[in-house]
């Protein structure tokens, strides 16, 4: 290929948690020209730092890239990445979550209608639920407030990327820790494909 027929390049402003899924993504379809650029995943405990550390990836980029999308999801900022993003005009993932946009939106209504108590994982809050969940939490150093945080949850959805027996058993475990009711569900890559796929076919 002439490199004048190269695609133009993308960059991805990622949330920590989802940087293995979409490097997967990246690999298995062919997306060269993708860059990632990822978040600390801890600031899922601290959302209303989200945005303005997204103002600041964009703005520290956007002179190297005329195409920036962010991979995130409103995650809990009650609309405040939206608020950037619109006057950045850049686009970001579709949800309110990225429990939802794994599960797909039907679904995971579907499951919050269940049980609006539910705890949800995915592969990367499984495997490193001790310092996201634990310590981010300061559980390790005030038990006490176990109830506080979790009294109102009654199970544990665990909502697989991967087929791994290894972290399966982490989010199991994760439920016994939290005495909740576990569930699995394997959603594979949901809806981050569709989203990330949408961006590529715009940028072509």
């Amino acid at each position: 290929m002439d490199s004048t027929d190269a695609p133009a390049p993308i960059l991805v402003i990622a949330c920590g948690a989802l940087s293995h899924e979409i490097q997967q993504l990246k690999a298995m379809n062919g997306w060269g020209h993708i860059k990632i650029q990822c978040l600390d995943a801890g600031l899922h405990n601290r959302p209303q730092q989200i945005p303005g550390e997204l103002r600041e990836q964009i703005q520290r980029y956007r002179p190297q890239y005329d195409n920036i999308f962010v991979a995130y999801a409103d995650c809990g900022t009650g609309g405040a990445i939206d608020a950037v993003l619109e006057e950045e005009g850049i686009e970001r993932l579709a949800g309110a979550h990225c429990y939802s946009f794994y599960a797909g939106e039907a679904q995971f209504n579907q499951m919050a209608d269940e049980c609006a108590g539910t705890f949800y994982l995915t592969d990367f809050l499984a495997q490193h639920f001790e310092r996201l969940v634990i310590r981010g939490l300061k559980l390790d150093l005030h038990p006490e407030l176990h109830q506080d945080y979790f009294g109102n949850y009654e199970r544990v959805v665990y909502l697989s990327q991967r087929r791994d027996e290894q972290i399966l058993a982490a989010a199991r475990n994760a439920a016994e820790r939290l005495g909740l009711e576990f569930q699995h569900r394997h959603c594979g890559y949901g809806d981050l494909e569709k989203g990330l796929r949408s961006q590529v076919i715009a940028y072509a």
